[in-house]
């Protein structure tokens, strides 16, 4: 089949055929259709200092996913060969403290599909069958590889409720821009998005975001603040973008007893003002993936009883790429101009 790997230890990755993955008694495995680019797989192309501490090669990479089943295993009774899934990204030890009390997507030992084992951007996958998440037989494919990073935005957007709080998310790439429909979905009453892209922000606003602030030109929430006649700082903040600066912006605006959600990750350390924290009484949550498998319920169900949202989800995937053309989609990707890049398997 056909696989894109890490083959060496370096920057670049490869479109080589490789064996088909073997299903074991417990695993499925699935007949990919649709594969999106996620910004862990640019990593692992550039070969980051990061890639190159957890990546052992070679690897086949990519984690959002989405496809047909052609075997079950043994010991699979729950998903029949057809079924047409999206994949659970984190494969968790299920033994742990964390696992047993019902908290998976809390595991200690959690494995990354397309990280610590071959992932999702060849013909065909592996994974068990406890994180294949079986969709609607009709479900558009593209809307399926969109789960995981649905997940995220679903996720870290609905930490707490936002019913007529104001909510300022940092980041309008494609999981901010999915966040921004969802907080507006739930009832927020007003929604800003920072980004240092103006078709990054445009999409944004498409989503439901009643402002957009252009970092690169200048804009800051202290202006945002004052264009929505707000008088006391925002109430919620997703941060998305893992920028020093945006963190730093934000929480020079939020309300006292604000409260943050993170899931942008940073590539290096940097300061934030606890004495804001302290004083303004501001609560920061780090966030990593989904629940496994409360967030699948909640995106299934909020998708199928909006057909706006369903639209905007879709609305993020700018990019769309045949396999043999990888090269081009994480050019693309790279850009950090755009949406959600997807990859067409089939």
């Amino acid at each position: 089949m056909r696989a894109l790997r890490k083959v060496t230890a370096g920057p670049g990755l490869e479109l080589v055929e490789v064996a088909e993955p073997e299903c074991g008694d417990k695993d499925v495995k699935v007949r990919v259709l649709r594969a999106g680019l996620c910004g862990t797989d640019l990593h692992l192309e550039q070969w980051d200092d990061w890639a190159a501490e957890k990546v052992r090669v070679p690897m086949t990479i990519g984690h959002e996913f989405f496809g047909e089943v052609v075997e079950v295993g043994a010991d699979v009774d729950h998903i029949a060969v057809g079924d047409r899934v999206s994949g659970e990204g984190h494969v968790v030890c299920g033994f742990c403290r964390n696992c047993r009390a019902g908290r998976r997507h809390l595991c200690h030992h959690t494995i990354g599909i397309g990280v610590d084992r071959d992932g999702a951007f060849a013909d065909y996958v592996v994974i068990p069958a406890t994180n294949a998440w079986v969709q609607e037989a009709d479900l558009d494919p593209e809307l399926g590889a969109l789960f995981d990073p649905l997940g995220n935005a679903v996720h870290t957007a609905l930490q707490w409720p936002v019913v007529g709080e104001d909510v300022v998310v940092t980041g309008a790439g494609p999981i901010g821009v999915m966040a921004t429909a969802v907080v507006r979905h739930a009832g927020a009453r007003r929604i800003c998005v920072t980004d240092l892209s103006a078709e990054r922000l445009a999409l944004a606003k498409a989503a439901g975001a009643d402002l957009v602030v252009d970092v690169s030109a200048g804009g800051t929430l202290r202006e945002a603040q004052e264009a929505l006649g707000m008088a006391e700082g925002f109430d919620i903040g997703l941060e998305m973008s893992g920028s020093p600066g945006a963190v730093e912006d934000m929480l020079a605006n939020m309300n006292h007893g604000g409260r943050v959600a993170l899931l942008g990750l940073p590539k290096d350390r940097y300061a934030i003002d606890w004495g804001r924290v302290i004083t303004h009484m501001i609560t920061l949550r780090g966030i990593y993936g989904r629940e496994m498998y409360e967030t699948w319920y909640l995106m299934g169900s909020v998708l199928a009883t909006s057909p706006q949202l369903r639209s905007a989800v879709s609305s993020v995937i700018t990019g769309r790429y045949a396999a043999r053309d990888w090269q081009s989609a994480f050019d693309e990707a790279r850009s950090g101009q755009g949406g959600k890049v997807v990859l067409d398997w089939s």
